[in-house]
């Protein structure tokens, strides 16, 4: 019989949505949920290895703090052809908050996934350096250069498997809980305007406005890409990697069923609107409230 407070916990890939995990995670915590396990792709293990760290209240205050973080700073601009951003200053600050640990560390056990794109292989990663594995699931491919590891180059893990329920060792005794960052329209929430103690969320400054003026021909919104029937090389390959990560998820779903789906609109968010954190923060914290009120809503 399955542990109804024990968590197996997966989490998908999505980009700025991924910040949904976040939420998503303090409401399991709050609940009383013992999160077992974590399984993660591209920005699922950047949150799930931060938190299987202990670090996620850091790195919430980090991504939220848009006062202080300067995106344009952080955007080391490359044009190698392999990506638009080199990766090494964003990286450089993560490596602040995740440090030099080891899976072996670790508060619980993790495990995350990449793809060595010349092989055509995915790279179960659940020992040696988390700071390595994160930085190679989270490379997303012609966004961010590859990350090199041992000689061999390594992509985002979403490509082959945005949602790495296989990955579970423990789904079998568990409530396995699932988030997916690639879902329908239907599951879109009105952007809130305050968070769950009531604060206004931090709007967008203004220079922020302007970096994402600049960078709209580059990163469009879902709702936008889908009105412009002119869509340019960079648009119309991240409008095809969601389209196959979406399929792909809900093949996944179908093999390894999830007891508990959250699902997070791919129109919640666009790839690299990480200004919008702590929107995306409480989104995740309503989407995992409801679903456990209706979870045991059932069971009493």
């Amino acid at each position: 019989m399955k542990s109804k407070k024990s968590v197996s916990l997966v989490l998908g890939s999505g980009g700025a949505r991924g910040m949904a995990h976040i939420g998503v995670i303090e409401v399991l915590v709050e609940r009383g949920y013992q999160i077992s396990e974590i399984s993660g792709s591209s920005v699922g293990a950047l949150v799930g290895g931060i938190y299987a760290k202990g670090n996620l209240p850091e790195f919430k205050n980090w991504i939220c703090d848009l006062g202080r973080v300067d995106v344009f700073g952080l955007m080391d601009f490359s044009f190698s052809g392999k990506g638009f951003i080199k990766g090494e200053k964003v990286f450089s600050e993560l490596k602040k908050i995740v440090g030099e640990c080891q899976f072996e560390d670790l508060n619980l056990p993790f495990y995350c996934n990449a793809v060595n794109y010349l092989e055509g292989k995915e790279r179960i990663f659940d020992s040696g350096s988390l700071f390595a594995a994160i930085r190679a699931s989270s490379s997303i491919p012609t966004l961010v250069q590859p990350a090199v590891i041992d000689s061999k180059e390594y992509i985002d893990g979403g490509v082959l498997n945005p949602l790495p329920m296989d990955l579970l060792k423990m789904a079998n005794e568990n409530l396995v809980v699932a988030v997916n960052l690639n879902a329908l329209g239907e599951s879109y929430v009105n952007p809130p305007k305050k968070d769950h103690d009531g604060n206004s969320l931090i709007k967008m400054p203004g220079w922020m406005k302007e970096y994402q003026k600049k960078m709209t021909s580059y990163f469009e919104t879902e709702e936008k890409s889908s009105k412009n029937k002119n869509l340019g090389s960079l648009d119309l390959l991240n409008r095809s990697m969601e389209l196959l990560h979406d399929r792909v998820s809900y093949l996944t779903l179908e093999k390894h069923p999830a007891d508990l789906l959250i699902e997070i609109s791919k129109k919640q968010a666009s790839t690299m609107e990480f200004y919008r954190a702590a929107e995306l923060v409480e989104i995740g914290r309503i989407k995992m409230t409801q679903a456990l009120n209706k979870l045991e809503n059932a069971a009493s």
